[in-house]
């Protein structure tokens, strides 16, 4: 379990993460979700003591990290996949981070074969390619069968089989009772992986909420309804009060009302349905809604390909860090 109360870094006067409070918990994979420049590498670092807060606190199962020991055992994290050695084998780079936590080193092959490096494990990862990189990453977060595993953007580079073999790793993870924290901007895959979220926006909390309830509280739901007897469906609608938006072909989107009492008025009126069928939103929509006043790096005219007066956009500040 990892918590985090009341945690603010400052740089100077710029305030990257602002009075964080929530706390991931064991036994399902946590989503952790902001716009570029939200803090999320930021806080992510302080978890690991890469970083201190200016104020606050972070306990890593009961304790800061700089207080474990043999830190692999307890907290596995992929951060930067390129911080591994270029001018060592794949192994060599496993085996040193083995021997430093006091991790047997047959561990080493055993992650070499479960991340699918095991062929190359004599190759240096300078010359790997992305993906390649990428899992190296995630092997040497897995080194030391740690109860937590943070990974921060893990299927960047990998290929679709890739893919699925890491959001399946996530969730066996997360089945074995571990706790899971993963930082992705890829709201399809977090669609698929995540059961809980924790969202930040220019260092504040947003939300702290399963991925259901994240996504009814963001979006609007609606039913689509389509018959060849449109009129007959609009009057219906009308005398019950209900709300439809006719988008042609005898179509309706109806938000007012659940698709069950629209099957029953349509029967009741014996009008025929072609088409009933929920619209619920998706996780990008519902992130777009909650955080559109914290996002940072904002699309302006270049996006229709006109240039504002004065030349090309620039961000609003020089900062990179998401």
């Amino acid at each position: 379990m990892i918590e985090l109360a009341g945690v603010t870094k400052r740089y100077g006067r710029k305030v990257v993460v602002d009075d964080l409070t929530f706390t991931v918990r064991a036994g399902c994979v946590t989503g952790f979700l902001g716009p570029n420049g939200a803090g999320k590498s930021t806080t992510m670092r302080m978890m690991l003591g890469l970083d201190r807060p200016t104020s606050g606190r972070i306990l890593i199962d009961g304790q800061p990290y700089a207080r474990l020991k043999e830190p692999l055992r307890h907290v596995g994290a992929l951060l930067d996949a390129k911080a591994m050695h270029g001018g060592r084998s794949a192994y060599q780079n496993l085996r040193c981070l083995a021997l430093s936590n006091g991790i047997p080193l047959a561990r080493v092959d055993e992650v070499l074969e479960e991340v699918g490096l095991a062929s190359v494990a004599k190759k240096r990862p300078k010359g790997f390619s992305l993906g390649m990189g990428q899992r190296l990453g995630i092997a040497a977060a897995l080194l030391g069968d740690p109860e937590i595993v943070m990974l921060d953007e893990p299927v960047n580079g990998l290929d679709p089989e890739g893919i699925h073999w890491i959001r399946t790793l996530m969730k066996r993870l997360a089945s074995e009772g571990r706790t899971v924290f993963v930082s992705s901007h890829l709201m399809s895959e977090m669609a698929l992986t995540a059961d809980h979220l924790v969202v930040i926006g220019r260092g504040r909390l947003l939300a702290d909420t399963g991925m259901q309830e994240f996504i009814y509280r963001n979006t609007r739901s609606s039913v689509r309804i389509r018959t060849p007897e449109p009129e007959k469906l609009r009057d219906a609608l009308a005398a019950e009060g209900i709300t439809a938006t006719e988008s042609g072909t005898g179509a309706f989107e109806v938000t007012d009302a659940p698709s069950e009492r629209l099957g029953e008025l349509a029967l009741e009126h014996r009008i025929p349905l072609h088409e009933l069928s929920p619209q619920h939103a998706s996780l990008e929509e519902a992130f777009i809604a909650l955080t559109g006043e914290a996002t940072e790096y904002r699309t302006g005219p270049l996006a229709t390909g006109t240039v504002p007066p004065g030349g090309p956009l620039v961000p609003q500040t020089t900062r990179t860090e998401s």
